[in-house]
């Protein structure tokens, strides 16, 4: 009788919780409004999808703004979809891009409290409702759907949608719905790697807790109290800032220089120094929320030892902490700087030959690209001895594009995973962090969630093409082909066509911001054009080709094997017409660019579907527009 009133208890117990939480629907959520969980939500809620944010702080824009990383890695000559509008908007409110080149480490720099205004405004739609200073506790899956349990003003809630996307810095969600993970470096065995490490580790990259400082002029002293531990001879030599990148090893002292690294407008500076400055070591993934506030005090220390460095040893005394940036006590940003997560086990895990030689591996990630990068292969490990040497300045790379398939678990269904918690090695995991990619990634992981949700499927049945289409209808790029921009005619065809891999990209490993070309108006050889034509044309194997330019002549005779033939008339006036529109001399001869065109109107190769390897779908014929 006692365990039976037990029993009852605690039945009596659990239906009053569950009574006294209030339950919502959505068809997406999002946990996390970070660079990744804002531009997925902007992208979900624009093609049609209700769609809930639950963010714990009062801010979008995670590292770009509440952690206070406000000069932007990359991407700057591939202006993809949100990234672009972001910009632009930047622009718009500071007077053009020179107004935002203040600090020499990005062409792009900002006040991290303007960063998150303007997100506020891009995220504004009827149907995304975002919850600012909401914690979630707990995720479970019922059937085909996802409870998850949240707090909000002191009230609980139970939101219940079709798709759950984790947008968290360090990949809680996914850890929580039970999604299989990797942390640290991984083997070389395990990638196929040869920089990697001979064994894997639980090594993560250094985390910095950045601060923003204001020059209050020069005859203010803004010297804060001497931080508890502090010790300069820890930050002596953080005037080296000579460039890794350089054939030229001798060091160059630079104090003033150190300071400018992230100059942002209105004269304030973002420290965010990896040489002896505020980086520093640790993991706290797999903490829990109250260890890890209390291991990041240290993180915030360490950044007030080096701000007291700054304005002691180095003179900057007229540098203070900035007031009018973070909505905190002490002024610093809301989160630190996480440049490492957990990694999913994707259906792609995209490694580095993938991103160095994706045209010469045996998958074509490369035609399921969604996300595009160009920023080098670069980690942070100066703060940790135990961290195996990898000199990641040798590691060359092309820009490249990240795959579908990297954004899906490959162990539970209905999630969908953005930020740096996406399928790639730990060393590709040095490119694929940086905030436009990032940016790229949540708009990416939000088309991707939006397609699953209105075909009523899980994400591992979305086809690739769908959500191509959707992002290049958002003026996203999909190939990181540096000189065909969206506002180009031919953008989009250039795109689709490029993603099929029947014309290719040069890629260049180029400093700090890697290439690839396409070279719309060179011209190319019938060999090279067969040769990429035959990968979906097997009917083209026998077809002889030379190395003489490609003109209509040998175009008509492919596209009638191809199985669609077209009047030589049409086909002159279709060409001379796009030469027109290109400002270039009519001609019989075929430059890449008006291939692309032609290919894309009269074969339509894109249409033929792929699997998240890349590889084609033998049972889906390529439309033909006869």
């Amino acid at each position: 009788m006692y365990y039976l009133k037990c029993l009852l208890a605690v039945i009596v117990l659990t239906t009053t919780i569950a009574n006294a939480q209030e339950k919502i629907a959505t068809d997406l959520l999002i946990v996390g409004g970070g660079a990744s969980g804002t531009t997925a939500a902007i992208q979900a809620s624009r093609m049609g999808v209700k769609t809930i944010v639950v963010e714990e702080t009062e801010w979008l824009g995670g590292m770009l703004t509440s952690a206070g990383v406000s000069a932007i890695d990359g991407n700057h000559q591939l202006p993809s979809g949100l990234w672009a509008e972001f910009r632009q908007k930047l622009y718009d409110y500071y007077g053009g891009p020179t107004a935002v080149e203040t600090g020499w480490v990005s062409n792009t720099l900002f006040e991290p409290s303007v960063g998150n205004k303007i997100l506020k405004e891009l995220a504004t739609h009827q149907q995304l409702n975002i919850w600012y200073k909401s914690k979630w506790s707990r995720v479970e899956r019922h059937g085909d759907k996802w409870r998850v349990y949240v707090t909000r003003n002191s009230k609980q809630y139970v939101i219940e949608c079709k798709i759950l996307l984790d947008a968290t810095e360090l990949g809680d969600v996914m850890a929580a719905a039970g999604a299989k993970y990797t942390i640290g470096m991984d083997s070389r065995d395990q990638t196929g790697e040869e920089y990697a490490p001979e064994k894997a580790n639980n090594i993560i990259q250094d985390l910095t807790y950045v601060v923003v400082l204001k020059d209050y002029g020069k005859n203010v002293d803004k010297t804060i109290p001497k931080p508890k531990g502090y010790d300069p001879s820890v930050f002596e030599h953080s005037c080296d800032v000579a460039d890794p990148a350089s054939n030229d090893a001798t060091p160059i002292i630079d104090c003033s220089k150190m300071i400018t690294y992230g100059k942002l407008p209105n004269n304030k500076y973002m420290i965010n120094w990896p040489k002896n400055g505020n980086d520093i070591y640790l993991n706290i993934i797999e903490m829990g929320t109250e260890k890890r506030l209390e291991t990041l005090k240290e993180a915030k220390l360490h950044t007030l030892r080096f701000v007291y460095y700054l304005q002691t040893a180095m003179g900057f005394k007229n540098l203070g902490i900035a007031d009018d940036e973070f909505p905190t006590k002490d002024k610093l940003p809301m989160i630190p700087y996480h440049r490492e997560s957990r990694r999913v086990n994707a259906l792609t895990s995209l490694t580095l030959p993938y991103v160095s030689k994706p045209y010469e591996q045996i998958h074509a990630y490369y035609r399921t690209g969604v996300v595009v990068g160009d920023y080098t292969i670069d980690h942070h490990h100066l703060k940790n001895p135990e961290a195996p040497a990898i000199d990641f300045v040798k590691i060359k790379v092309p820009a490249y594009n990240v795959p579908l398939g990297s954004l899906i678990s490959n162990s539970v269904k209905g999630l969908v995973v953005a930020e740096k918690s996406i399928g790639v090695s730990n060393i590709v995991a040095g490119a694929t962090r940086l905030q436009p990619v990032v940016l790229g990634i949540g708009q990416a992981a939000g088309a991707l969630a939006a397609i699953a949700i209105q075909k009523s499927i899980d994400p591992e049945n979305v086809n690739v093409r769908d959500v191509q289409t959707a992002l290049l209808n958002s003026n996203a790029y999909l190939m990181p082909f540096i000189d065909v921009k969206p506002q180009d005619s031919n953008f989009k065809a250039i795109q689709r066509i490029g993603t099929t891999g029947i014309l290719k990209g040069t890629g260049i490993s180029y400093k700090w911001a890697n290439q690839m070309w396409f070279y719309p108006h060179h011209f190319i050889s019938e060999a090279d054009f067969v040769s990429g034509m035959r990968l979906y044309y097997p009917q083209l194997a026998d077809l002889a080709a030379s190395g003489k330019d490609l003109d209509i002549g040998f175009f008509n005779e492919v596209l009638a094997k191809a199985g669609s033939p077209k009047d030589r008339s049409t086909i002159l006036k279709d060409l001379h017409q796009l030469q027109e529109e290109n400002n270039q001399t009519k001609s019989n001869t075929i430059k890449r660019g008006e291939l692309a065109v032609l290919l894309d109107r009269y074969l339509h190769p894109f249409d033929r579907q792929i699997d998240f390897n890349g590889d084609l779908l033998e049972s889906n014929n390529p439309k033909i527009n006869k």
